[in-house]
């Protein structure tokens, strides 16, 4: 017996499909989205299988985050449909709706999304993902947070240096020093005025660097004399308009400060979990401590994916063909299908890679010279692709990178 599960999750309910291996509609109901309705959907479909030699048993549901989290990690665990060498698998909406398309006349109710999500899993050969081990969805969250995180820092940083022009239009171009540093930061929290700054003794101004940098600027003189440069050079804002542009200075200094508090908690857990997964990924060099969980956490089981070309297309690092006839397209897009996340960490991963390793930063240089548009883009991307070649090679055979003894891939 071959069994087919469709799921459609909402928040409140979800709507089952059970099909055999013919297509034909076994039973269809409703269960609560809850622990109560996920143990009944997981009797009936102990009922279904009963007295019966099950071949092949497939539940499916969208990638709807937190909607589908819990059902899919409840039916993956359970102890019975493992025993019963079940499969719990997630879907791209995207491709669920494609399929859809292929049905002539076909309404949209949550009943007929769950018949054909079954009727998806029938086909087999399309494109779906296992649902992952604990440890790799607890580091799938961790990294995705960290990866938010980042950005917020980013934009925030962005929008810092926006009202920071403000204040002091010539600062960033005169002063030679992050002004994302501890004292930099500091120093504008204090709410100095132009004028007050540009009164201040020097000695003054190099004492307070000195004490806040902690002794770590190299020539906390001239640092200090850039900034009185900087000041006096700069235009003068009326004081209502400097005090309101210092407020939000503060406020945008704060929540970096919280962001990288909160990016540095995220990190102590992510080595955590490391700790626990065996992996030779970090043997590569350039790869790091950031890159390495992220990879790990979005492939998850490398058993899940036949080949190196499975992973790449998970990732969308590839590029659809266009041909008509004898004509064949010289320029193609890439897709842009596939896990973002991946693709995010293969391709900064592979940046940094072709600095260390000699025979990516070839492959890149050979890729940059082929194309007069897009150079960096294409080159970049192509060397990812490469690289997917090495990462599945040592994640699967298990073995540190060796550059001499180049892996067989």
């Amino acid at each position: 017996m071959k069994l087919f599960v469709g799921l459609d999750v909402s928040s409140f309910d979800i709507k089952v499909c059970f099909l055999n291996g013919e297509g034909d509609k076994l039973n269809a109901f409703t269960v609560s989205n809850d622990l109560p309705g996920a143990k009944q959907l997981r009797d009936e479909i102990l009922n279904s299988t009963q007295n019966q030699s099950v071949s092949e048993l497939r539940i499916g549901l969208e990638s709807t985050s937190v909607y589908s989290f819990h059902q899919s990690m409840f039916l993956h665990n359970d102890e019975s449909i493992r025993a019963l060498d079940g499969q719990v698998l997630v879907m791209n909406p995207k491709q669920i709706a494609n399929f859809k398309k292929s049905y002539s006349d076909m309404d949209k109710t949550d009943e007929i999304d769950a018949f054909v999500i079954a009727d998806y899993l029938r086909f087999g050969c399309l494109p779906m993902s296992v649902v992952k081990e604990e440890q790799y969805v607890a580091l799938q969250q961790l990294t995705r947070a960290r990866y938010s995180i980042v950005r917020q820092i980013t934009q925030e940083k962005q929008r810092f240096l926006q009202y920071l022009s403000y204040k002091c239009n010539t600062f960033t171009e005169e002063v030679e020093s992050s002004v994302f540093g501890k004292a930099m930061m500091d120093l504008f929290l204090e709410n100095y005025s132009l004028e007050e700054l540009s009164r201040m003794p020097l000695e003054e101004l190099v004492d307070y660097l000195r004490l806040k940098g902690k002794n770590r600027f190299p020539d906390p003189k001239h640092v200090a004399k850039s900034i009185q440069k900087a000041v006096r050079s700069s235009y003068r804002l009326d004081k209502v308009v400097e005090d309101s542009i210092d407020t939000i200075l503060g406020t945008s200094i704060t929540l970096i400060r919280t962001f990288e508090k909160q990016k540095q908690e995220i990190d102590k857990s992510i080595k955590r979990i490391m700790k626990g997964i065996p992996q030779t990924l970090q043997t590569v060099p350039g790869i790091g401590p950031v890159f390495t969980p992220g990879i790990i956490a979005e492939i998850g089981q490398i058993e899940q994916f036949d080949d190196e070309t499975k992973i790449a297309k998970y990732a969308g690092l590839y590029w659809r063909k266009h041909q008509s006839g004898r004509f064949t397209a010289d320029e193609t897009s890439l897709t842009r299908n596939g896990n973002q996340y991946l693709r995010y960490y293969l391709v900064e991963a592979a940046n940094s890679v072709k600095k260390e390793i000699p025979e990516y930063g070839e492959y890149y240089a050979k890729k940059f010279k082929e194309v007069l548009k897009h150079q960096h883009k294409r080159a970049l991307v192509l060397t990812a692709r490469k690289f997917v070649r090495l990462v599945d090679a040592l994640l699967r055979k298990n073995q540190i990178y060796t550059p001499k003894r180049s892996v067989n891939i």
